[in-house]
């Protein structure tokens, strides 16, 4: 079965209630520097690509990504997340404030580096390594405690809340307790999760794992709609949650809920990079829910962002005016 396709004066009317929304996102922040050149040989040294530099290029990555793409429809973000006492923090700092996005959410912990992804790109976007700085040990003590603070403050006249849980530290037992106790003030609670932390997010209303995730926290198979349907089942028992969407690359998504069921076909026509499409999903997803939209219709508005933002290199964003052309086009 098939969710409907969204009628075009429905999306408009959705799409124009996105601005101005408060969203609260809660997660793990980071930055991603992409090193961009070209290979012409082979290293002497040892048996590896030699790249000759071009450019290099940063941008707002995880949860900060999310916030980026939440704003970019419109809406007022409000970013809480981890960083450290570091350069890159700094940095952070100023390309959020370049994006219009206030990092006044941002708790510091000195014991732990900013989260940086370093992609090494040559050719056609081919990623040739990347180098990870990071401390994925969960915030404890002191800063868990800040953190909580910190959601509970800024969260409490959110129209919706988001969690972009990357692995990295900033989701904690604690701070889903924060966000599952401002939920019960009448607000969706969406998680972009990690298999882990599956049991941390009970009570969530829409928690949308890929379609790896899904299989690991199901021990199930999943090729065909038939089994993501009864996967998703077995993934919103298993993980408390009242909702789910199984999002599955260029086989579309698969939503199951009380109130609505069934697949939504893959909308992408031309694919350059999929880094950070998840995080255009979730974004959307929620925003359309904090506009009146239905599950399903959010759905559908998010797997058409998700088939703009596939076609951009790296972690990217998308403008209303690209998501309704993107809903004429199909």
């Amino acid at each position: 079965m098939t969710l409907p396709r969204l009628d075009q004066t429905r999306a408009r009317t959705l799409v124009a209630r996105l601005a101005n929304r408060r969203v609260l996102v809660v997660g793990d922040v980071m930055v991603d520097r992409f090193i961009v050149g070209t290979v012409t040989r082979i290293s002497p040294e040892a048996p590896v690509p030699v790249v000759r530099f071009q450019s290099e290029h940063s941008r707002l990555g995880g949860a900060a990504n999310v916030a980026h793409n939440i704003a970019a429809l419109g809406a007022k973000v409000t970013l809480v997340g981890l960083v450290g006492a570091d350069r890159t923090s700094v940095r952070m700092r100023e390309q959020l404030e370049s994006a219009g996005l206030s990092y006044e959410g941002l708790v510091e912990d000195p014991d732990r580096p900013t989260v940086e992804k370093v992609r090494i790109i040559a050719g056609r976007n081919q990623q040739v390594a990347r180098i990870d700085y990071e401390e994925d040990r969960d915030a404890d003590g002191e800063v868990e405690a800040r953190l909580v603070e910190t959601v509970a403050r800024l969260g409490a006249d959110a129209d919706v809340l988001l969690v972009s849980d990357y692995l990295k530290g900033a989701i904690t037992k604690a701070v889903m307790a924060e966000l599952v106790t401002l939920k019960q003030k009448g607000v969706a609670l969406l998680v972009d999760p990690k298999i882990p932390h599956l049991d941390c997010y009970r009570g969530a209303t829409l928690v949308t794992p890929n379609n790896h995730e899904a299989e690991v926290a199901t021990h199930r198979v999943i090729r065909t709609d038939d089994d993501a349907q009864v996967a998703a089942l077995d993934f919103r028992e298993r993980a408390g949650c009242e909702s789910v969407l199984i999002t599955r690359g260029e086989h579309g998504m698969w939503l199951s809920s009380d109130v609505a069921e069934g697949a939504v076909p893959a909308t992408a026509r031309e694919v350059a990079d999929v880094t950070g499409a998840g995080d255009t999903v979730v974004a959307t997803l929620a925003l359309a829910l904090a506009a009146g939209a239905s599950l399903a219709e959010a759905a559908v508005l998010a797997n058409h962002a998700a088939g703009v933002v596939v076609a951009k290199f790296g972690p990217a964003t998308v403008a209303p005016h690209e998501l309704l052309a993107a809903i004429e086009h199909d």
